[in-house]
């Protein structure tokens, strides 16, 4: 906001510190000023009020009370002396009737006649214009002058223009034909009605919903409440009486109708914000006195004041040990007392409460209604500080016990997972939890299995994702063009109607990677600590293979102990087809919620053996059903200690093989731990591996 310097000036006798200074100070204790600049005569000073402060600092009259404080300057309040007439009054002229209570907590008005429009004086003029406002007339620009002045909001209305009560005169006295009774005008606060219109001051024309207020005589509108008045009532040059509206109007029915008919005034700004009901007294006496003063018109006796619920200063109890202890240091008790009254807070009974000691313990706060953002003793704590001087306040490390939070396990095997996929070169991706009517068909899933979004936002996010696979094909459709190889990986929640959500761990390669991929997993086990790892051939019926996403002879399951954990495979080349993926993509897809349980950070230490391994290929026809871990099973049992590591490197069924027949080919690493193994060994430990499965029915060592 900005403020003028002179007018701040105005307030005090002594003089203020240079605006320079002044804004140093502000800064220091109050708020930010963001600028000082030199216009004409004047300076302006750029402050950023705080939103909690605009009930009292929106205004010159509220930062004057702010500088008053920091500088122990004494300020006095603007002049409200009214020379009212007694006999005209108020109440003969306007009447005032709110509907709605919880809208308008209050609403004050006067009436000043003979009023002469005109222009302005200079002085008036030059403050608004610095201040951002146009001048319009003295009556209106007293109004705005006010408000900048008080941040009390305020309107005129020609009363003239208004509709009476009384539409014939009534006389007071027969014999005094000459004097008339006035007609009686009412004022009316309430909600506009369905198809209400409005056109305001600046001519524009607004539909009036339900739920803007408005200020109405007995026909129509003639401004919409708190935020612009209407075109009708308007003050001019041919405008003789005047009436004065200053109101308080609730913040969230003045943000709701602003926003509603999008048009944001001073006024309206200042009301969002919260006003004290207590400030339209001072600010509708201050208008009557300048009008008076400067218009020459006559004020009526009185104030018509619809004021139900009148608001209290709040009470609070403050412990002046507990403002040691937060501060981080004492501040003398006189201190704290003379600066809660340099604020205009009041100390009840007069003076703080004792100890046994004779030493002032709590202190009871009387809060000014003007301070709405003040209602814990913190809040008081927090306006001792800031005047006293936040750096007067030395800087000392705080003294706590730091405890360590409490491991989450959860947390920390998501995030040693994904680092390792990360090191080995995988790129983590972060997707929807969403797929769509088309995933589903493309997908083969069934509606049973899926969670349907009662309201989806889009056709896309119909439901729940059932696998982290779908929305990681699509990654790869999307970015194929852009790269040759992707390889990617998410660790999210999925969603089944069957059981509750569960989080997994998904990742792809594109192109010929299957036991690319077998390493990878095998790698991610064995640094989560996992060991007895199985790849078991997974074998679909034939009526879930022709539905199945994996490739039919190109997916293992994943096991740990003979429990499986996963899948690991080849995507179904009619999916990638529907997708348009034109390269073969390899996936692991593990239940994340099985692996952190068998996860570990205990390893058992094997130490490197010093002598070479030596490695031998077989290749084995098995008939179709045999399962890949019976024939590991075989080998590791025959091998003994000496086999170090076996990996399955292909499985092949073709033509030329005998018809229910599958080829299984496999490394076998041999290694002893104290000796080099020499060809012999060797051989004859592969002899008794080929002799042990060849015993099974339907095993043939292929030579």
């Amino acid at each position: 906001m900005v403020f003028s310097y002179n007018w701040l000036q105005s307030f005090f006798k002594k003089r203020l510190p240079n605006p320079q200074k002044l804004a140093e100070l502000l800064t220091m204790h109050s708020f930010e000023v963001s600028e000082v600049k030199k216009i004409g005569k004047d300076w302006i000073l750029d402050i950023d009020v705080l939103p909690n402060r605009a009930s009292d600092c929106f205004s010159h009259l509220g930062i004057a009370r702010e500088i008053s404080a920091i500088t122990g300057l004494s300020y006095q309040n603007p002049s409200l002396i009214i020379r009212e007439d007694k006999e005209l009054k108020t109440k003969d002229f306007v009447s005032v009737e709110v509907k709605s209570r919880q809208a308008c907590p209050r609403y004050t008005a006067r009436v000043i006649t003979e009023v002469k429009v005109g222009f302005s004086p200079k002085w008036i003029r030059e403050r608004l214009q610095i201040c951002g406002l146009r001048p319009i007339n003295n009556v209106v620009d007293i109004a705005n002058y006010v408000m900048l002045e008080t941040g009390q909001p305020l309107h005129a209305f020609d009363l003239e223009k208004l509709e009476s009560t009384n539409p014939k005169s009534e006389i007071q006295n027969p014999k005094q034909i000459s004097n008339p009774k006035p007609q009686i005008k009412k004022i009316i606060v309430r909600f506009a009605k369905e198809g209400e219109k409005i056109v305001t001051l600046d001519e524009e024309k607004y539909d009036l919903e339900k739920n803007i207020l408005v200020i109405a005589d007995t026909k129509k509108p003639i401004a919409i409440a708190g935020i612009k008045g209407g075109l009708s009532a308007k003050i001019d040059l041919k405008t003789k009486v005047v009436v004065l509206e200053s109101a308080n109007f609730n913040s969230r029915v003045i943000r709701r109708g602003s926003k509603s008919i999008d048009l944001k005034t001073d006024a309206s700004w200042r009301f969002e914000h919260g006003l004290d009901p207590n400030l339209t007294e001072l600010a509708i006496n201050r208008a009557a006195y300048l009008i008076q003063e400067i218009t020459g018109g006559r004020v009526a006796l009185g104030l018509v004041d619809v004021y139900p619920q009148k608001v209290l200063p709040k009470q609070i109890k403050l412990d002046l040990n507990y403002a040691k202890s937060l501060l981080g240091i004492e501040i003398p008790k006189t201190e704290i007392l003379k600066i809660l009254k340099k604020l205009e807070f009041k100390i009840a009974g007069g003076r703080p409460l004792q100890s046994a000691g004779g030493d002032p313990l709590q202190i009871e706060v009387q809060v000014p209604t003007f301070r709405l953002d003040i209602s814990l003793p913190e809040d008081l704590i927090e306006e001792i500080g800031r005047i006293y001087g936040y750096q007067k306040i030395p800087a000392r490390f705080p003294l706590a016990l730091l405890q360590p939070p409490k491991r989450n396990l959860d947390i920390f095997w998501e995030d040693r997972a994904k680092d390792i996929l990360k090191e080995i070169g995988f790129s983590e991706v972060y997707n929807y939890s969403f797929i769509s009517e088309k995933g589903r068909e493309i997908f083969q899933y069934k509606n049973t299995e899926l969670v349907e979004i009662v309201n989806p936002i889009s056709s896309d996010f119909q439901y729940l994702r059932p696998s982290l696979i779908p929305n990681l094909l699509k990654n790869i459709e999307k970015n194929q063009r852009n790269f040759g190889e992707i390889k990617i990986f998410e660790l999210g929640k999925i969603f089944k109607k069957d059981c509750k959500e569960k989080r997994a761990l998904s990742g792809v390669i594109t192109g010929e990677a299957f036991y690319e991929l077998k390493g990878v997993v095998d790698l991610l086990l064995n640094k989560l600590g996992i060991s007895n790892i199985w790849y078991d051939e997974y074998q679909p019926t034939p009526e879930e293979s022709k539905f199945s996403l994996w490739h039919p002879k190109k997916c293992a399951e994943i096991k740990v102990n003979h429990e499986e954990i996963g899948f690991l495979g080849e995507i179904s080349p009619r999916i990638l087809d529907n997708l348009k993926i034109g390269t073969k993509v390899t996936v692991f897809d593990i239940d994340f919620e099985k692996l952190s349980k068998l996860a570990s950070e205990e390893h058992e230490y094997q130490p490197i053996s010093r002598f070479p391994s030596a490695i031998r290929d077989l290749a084995i026809l098995v008939p179709w059903e045999t399962r890949i871990e019976e024939v590991l099973n075989e080998i590791e049992t025959a091998g003994g200690l000496l086999i170090r590591d076996i990996d399955l490197f292909d499985i092949y069924e073709g033509e030329e093989l005998p018809a229910g027949k599958k080829s299984l080919a496999f490394h076998i690493i041999y290694q002893a731990q104290d000796r080099t193994l020499t060809s012999e060994e060797i051989n004859l430990l592969q002899k008794k591996i080929i002799s042990v499965l060849e015993k099974n029915s339907g095993w043939e060592v292929r030579k």
